[in-house]
């Protein structure tokens, strides 16, 4: 028998659309399953009351999204509901006015549920704040979900909603997406009208779907692509509609392949055996569809010195008081510190060393539709794997587990994490692909290939339960 949360995002806007399904009750599902897998650490905060009141009261089916249950990520302020920022520091705050974010998905149609969970401002790639549980991959407990998007992609993963908005200033959708098995899409820089969460400076952070499929990504993506009134953003090169790319088969493309990573001279990294075996079947697999498949021959540099300055830098606007710098983990506190002490001439600096870095890899993966890397070096950590570190040994055991991520947000680029292959446990390992400026359709398009030659994966446990 086919549950409520079995069907796809595509299935369930069609259902709400023709009537064959009442956003009541799909509401209701979703919220039965949230209370009962509280222990996944997916959810923030939770609004049944709110949620079941906004289901019952919908005006007539108007918007993209009309009655599909999503969620804010815990970055996106929204007016009258507690928003923490993952943070002690943000314990209490409920905001007075919502973030454009929180509008837009409203004007949408969508019904939200509450608020996904995130590390403390987003600033990590695992969710594991203080504040809260942390955020677990549901294919295995004990290890965490990836972050700072780890609660939205564990409600993908766990059936708790049917897809989820997120946000990525260094990997934040994909890290996790690829960590729990399912698909996530960084837009290009400037592609959406709208964001999220705390502005990142060069623009590092965008906002976008994760989803079970490349189709419903599209979807999530034209949704949020033609989010109104907010048009105050340039929109990239390229046009959808974004799930029209998924269903299509992409002709014969140009796709590099690459475990490069720009990380590689100044941090261990180390691909493991199951990231490899998906890499390579990735790369086989497109070969075999007539793609031409070639090594992008990428040789960055000088990257990690610029990127300490930006990630450093995008704490060090977040408004903290120096009460609350006695609330905030230490890990923020360390970098909150180190970013107020950035010159102006530091941060032009990395700055202008992050354009050229953009001018080249643009300009090295010029050759190619697609660029195809490993999604994650390692398999997931432990809960509590980078506690106890120092902050810079901490970002260091990030960098080593995701360290095909944060140069596309520098470099502005699309990409796109899909499940590919499994490990010995039967948990999915994912690749990435990486397009160019305004290249989410052919990314979707490639992504969908590979899932039909992959066929249906299996879902995590919690799914049943």
């Amino acid at each position: 028998m086919t549950r409520l949360h079995d069907l796809s995002l595509v299935a369930q806007v069609g259902g709400l659309a023709d009537g064959t399904l009442d956003p009541r009750e799909l509401t209701a599902h979703y919220l039965d399953r949230i209370a009962r897998l509280a222990d996944l650490g997916a959810f923030a905060e939770v609004t049944p009351d709110a949620a079941l009141r906004r289901a019952a009261t919908l005006d007539p089916a108007t918007g993209p999204l009309w009655g599909v249950p999503l969620a804010d990520k815990d970055l996106v302020a929204r007016a009258g509901v507690p928003t923490r920022y993952g943070s002690r520091a943000r314990v209490h705050l409920v905001p007075t006015a919502s973030d454009p974010l929180a509008e837009a998905l409203d004007a949408a149609g969508a019904i939200n549920v509450g608020k996904t969970s995130t590390s403390e401002f987003g600033l990590t790639g695992f969710t594991e704040p203080l504040i809260h549980a942390p955020a677990r991959d549901p294919w295995r407990l004990t290890a965490g979900a990836g972050g700072s998007s780890g609660g939205a992609a564990v409600a993908v993963a766990a059936g708790l909603l049917p897809a989820a908005v997120g946000s990525d200033g260094g990997g934040s959708i994909r890290i996790p997406s690829a960590t729990v098995g399912v698909v996530g899409l960084k837009p290009s820089r400037g592609r959406l009208p709208i964001g999220s969460g705390f502005d990142s400076p060069d623009g590092l952070s965008v906002t976008g779907p994760i989803a079970r499929s490349a189709e419903d990504a599209g979807l999530l993506l034209d949704a949020l692509v033609g989010l109104a009134p907010f048009t105050y953003a340039t929109a990239a090169p390229g046009t959808g509609p974004f799930v029209e790319a998924a269903r299509r088969r992409p002709g014969a493309l140009r796709v590099g392949i690459t475990t490069v990573s720009p990380w590689d001279d100044d941090e261990d990294i180390v691909l493991d055996a199951d990231a490899r075996t998906a890499f390579d079947t990735a790369a086989a697999w497109l070969s075999d569809a007539g793609h031409a498949v070639a090594d992008a021959d990428w040789h960055p540099f000088g990257y990690a010195s610029l990127f300490h300055v930006l990630w450093r830098a995008s704490a060090a606007r977040i408004p903290l008081s120096d009460d609350d710098m006695m609330l905030v983990e230490p890990l923020t506190a360390w970098l909150v510190r180190e970013g107020r002490r950035l010159s102006a001439l530091d941060l032009l600096g990395g700055l202008a060393s992050a354009r050229a870095f953009e001018r080249r890899t643009i300009a090295d993966f010029a050759a190619f539709d697609a660029v195809l890397t490993p999604a994650l070096a390692q398999r997931p950590q432990p809960v509590g794997a980078y506690a106890g570190h120092g902050p810079e040994r901490s970002f260091a055991m990030q960098v080593e587990y995701a360290p095909y991520s944060s140069f596309v947000n520098v470099a502005g680029l699309p990409a796109l994490t899909v499940p590919l292959t499994r490990d010995a446990t039967g948990h999915p390992v994912s690749i990435q692909l990486v397009g160019r400026p305004g290249g989410e359709a052919t990314l979707l398009s490639l992504a969908a290939q590979l899932e039909r030659r992959r066929g249906p994966l299996p879902h995590p446990p919690a799914w049943d339960d």
